[in-house]
């Protein structure tokens, strides 16, 4: 930790990136049902999970399997990984502080099946300081939304991001 410095607490999620995190798990390619929403216990994550937990409901899917959440630091994560990797989901949804997270996902991928491929974070997580903490290959694969829209996504240890679809702007039709 001392290497990376502090790294910020979760912001309350945006309702662009609440739309960008639904867009990468509606994506037809995807067949995604079934989620499992895990969230650290700061307030902004809380409310990031509940939102999604709603909207994705909204979005006439399925109830999310469990909603599962974890301290940002502990003597162990492994009780809290057994129960977010119990139900067996298409998919892992994570509204987290990255310290918490980032002991986490160790813990995961050390203890359970849980494949980080099959993950998706909000903003918060969206930071290249992330993977680093959590360790080599840790979190390879995992994507996510970006505060403005945008979307991120972990490969080979570094977060990539890709910026929001920008619409063309209008031009008058016809003559003035």
């Amino acid at each position: 930790m001392a290497t990376f410095g502090g790294l910020p607490s979760p912001a309350p999620h945006t309702e662009a990136e609440l739309r960008a995190l639904l867009a990468l798990l509606t994506a037809p390619r995807m067949r995604i049902t079934t989620v499992v929403v895990g969230h650290s216990r700061d307030a902004a994550s809380r409310s990031s999970a509940a939102a999604f937990a709603e909207a994705w409901r909204a979005a006439g899917r399925k109830p999310a399997l469990a909603m599962i959440d974890w301290p940002e630091s502990a003597a162990s994560w492994l009780r809290a990984a057994h129960r977010f990797t119990a139900e067996e989901p298409d998919a892992w949804v994570v509204a987290a502080a990255p310290v918490g997270w980032a002991q986490m996902s160790r813990r995961l991928r050390h203890s359970t099946d849980w494949d980080p491929a099959r993950t998706f974070g909000f903003a918060a997580l969206g930071d290249s300081r992330v993977p680093a903490l959590a360790g080599p290959a840790t979190l390879h694969g995992m994507r996510g939304a970006t505060a403005d829209g945008g979307t991120w996504a972990i490969d080979r240890g570094w977060v990539t991001q890709q910026l929001p679809a920008r619409k063309p702007p209008v031009r008058p039709r016809g003559t003035l």
